[in-house]
């Protein structure tokens, strides 16, 4: 055993080794929302001793495991507390190396940790970074899985800090994205960078994740930030990680760290949009793009539709068969008549503004429900192609 592992367990035993608790702030009302808890070594001659200095040999030799079931003891208890003195509870994160995505029964070890001081699961979040997720890929999606099953929130950490993979982020079931300091490091003021940071919040929103941009330090940073439609801002700006007696006390007094401006005025055009975007898939659960020129279409949204077995992309022609293929008896000619390239192209070509049908299409659950079919169509300002919009809505 290292010298740094047993002078760790020493600490845990003399309660040296604490939580800091570090807010994080709504990034328009700046109201705090939650917090991320961090190992620190506070000794007992008062020296803090920095977590590089123990941390990495930690990971090195897998007990970092131990101590990340310690913490997560220390804010079961903390939380415990700040309910029997009637104080604010927020959700804490908790850090979780890679080496609990191999640990037997992690979620119902976790459950029973969290049970033990008769909390609600939603009032903590399991953190594991990108990294770890990448090293464990064969096994994380389950572990994943088990631990949201659990009814606890999972959080992706340091996203952006090297080994980021827009597909992985995807397919990993989590429920919030942590932006990593490092895509800050240009204080948002260079144009690459403010694209990029765009890029990724318009497709975290998209996934319905929620957002958390670490190391925010400045005032650029958290204005660029908020028009992004970043959700959440955690960073020396609002509040540097604070001892629990500090903790417990910002809750209790806290309600906003200033006074802020009408939402609408704070927002920029890219959060209004993404507003916009979440009412149109409520009302329109299918939407489909399509090129009747190219013979081409892919699907923007399918969420909460009557059926589910819609391609997501290819042939147009193909997509109309297999549409028509869904509808009742009845229906199947007049949908396959109405929808046709052909159709379509002539439609265009003879002025008109949308195509309307209502049908009955055969849902996953074998009843047949009233669904309207719209065609609105666009012009690109890029290509003379026929560009369709199709919006379906159920109607029963």
């Amino acid at each position: 055993m290292s010298e740094v592992v047993e002078h760790i367990r020493d600490a845990m035993i003399k309660g040296e080794l604490k939580a800091f608790y570090q807010p994080q702030y709504d990034s328009i009302t700046s109201r705090l929302k939650s917090a991320e808890a961090l190992a620190r070594w506070v000794r007992n001659d008062g020296i803090v001793v920095p977590p590089m200095a123990f941390i990495p040999e930690l990971e090195r030799t897998g007990n970092i495991a131990e101590v990340d079931w310690y913490i997560c003891e220390v804010v079961c208890r903390l939380l415990k507390r700040q309910i029997a003195e009637g104080g604010k509870q927020v959700p804490i994160s908790v850090n979780f190396s890679r080496f609990h995505v191999r640990e037997s029964n992690f979620a119902l070890k976790l459950s029973e940790l969290v049970d033990k001081y008769e909390l609600s699961h939603d009032l903590l979040e399991v953190e594991i970074t990108e990294s770890a997720m990448v090293n464990e890929s064969d096994r994380i999606l389950d572990w994943i899985k088990s631990i949201r099953n659990a009814g606890f929130s999972v959080a992706i950490d340091d996203f952006g800090s090297g080994l980021s993979s827009l597909s992985f982020a995807k397919d990993v079931p989590a429920d919030i994205l942590k932006i990593d300091r490092s895509l800050l490091s240009g204080n948002c003021e260079n144009e690459k960078e403010r694209i990029v940071l765009e890029c990724i919040f318009s497709y975290a929103n998209r996934l319905g994740l929620m957002t958390v941009a670490e190391g925010v330090e400045t005032r650029e940073q958290l204005e660029f930030l908020r028009t992004c439609d970043c959700k959440k801002i955690q960073g020396y700006i609002f509040a540097k990680p604070m001892p629990e007696e500090e903790y417990i006390e910002l809750c209790k007094t806290h309600t906003k760290i200033e006074k802020t401006a009408d939402i609408l005025q704070a927002q920029a055009p890219a959060s209004a949009v993404n507003m916009l975007m979440s009412v149109i898939f409520k009302k329109y659960p299918l939407i489909i793009f399509a090129n009747l020129t190219r013979n081409s279409f892919y699907m923007m949204a399918y969420e909460n539709f009557t059926s589910t077995s819609c391609p997501s992309t290819g042939v147009f022609d193909e997509l109309i068969m297999h549409g028509a293929s869904t509808m009742h008896p009845e229906d199947k000619e007049i949908f396959a008549q109405t929808f046709a390239r052909e159709k379509l192209l002539q439609d265009y070509k003879d002025g008109k503004k949308e195509v309307r049908l209502i049908t009955r299409q055969l849902g996953d659950d074998g009843v047949y429900r009233k669904v309207e079919t719209v065609d609105y169509f666009v012009k690109s300002e890029s290509s003379n192609d026929v560009i369709t919009i199709t919006l379906c809505e159920n109607r029963d």
